[in-house]
């Protein structure tokens, strides 16, 4: 059964605000300086993180302090950011690897609509079969001359 909350009492839908205080000093580092990095820098960086991680994991388990327990979000946020960064510049690679070539690997395609994506180009729109063009070769388009 579940319980009814009086009407007179509000609740807010609104959600916080997507900056809290923790944010300024558990984020050591930003995404530009991220995109500077090597990969084997990310890597490391990545690890680091994780272990951070796993060790604020723990913490909560046992009681830690809630300044630890509120850090969690932002180490999370941090190692998504990483994750990120590797993924873009992997991309970016393969982007200059595939360049000039006739086909691409399926993830550096556009994606658009399944629909779009089958349709007919715009060459194959305009060709036509060799009885059409023996057709029109033929039988051309009657021109009409009207006497003013």
């Amino acid at each position: 059964m579940t319980r009814l909350r009086p009407r007179f009492v509000h609740v807010s839908r609104r959600r916080r605000a997507p900056f809290s205080f923790f944010y300024f000093f558990a984020a050591s580092f930003k995404v530009h300086e991220l995109r500077r990095k090597s990969k084997g820098d990310l890597l490391n960086q990545l690890k680091e993180l994780k272990t951070e991680l796993a060790a604020l994991r723990v913490a909560k388990v046992t009681g830690g302090a809630p300044n630890k327990l509120s850090k969690i979000k932002v180490v999370r946020l941090s190692i998504a950011q990483v994750l990120t960064v590797i993924r873009q510049n992997q991309l970016k690679n393969l982007r200059e690897a595939y360049a000039g070539k006739k086909y691409l690997p399926l993830d550096l395609r556009p994606k658009k609509t399944r629909a779009i994506r089958r349709r007919l180009t715009l060459s194959e729109l305009s060709s036509k079969t060799a009885k059409q063009a023996k057709k029109d070769a033929y039988f051309p388009m009657r021109k009409y001359a009207i006497k003013a």
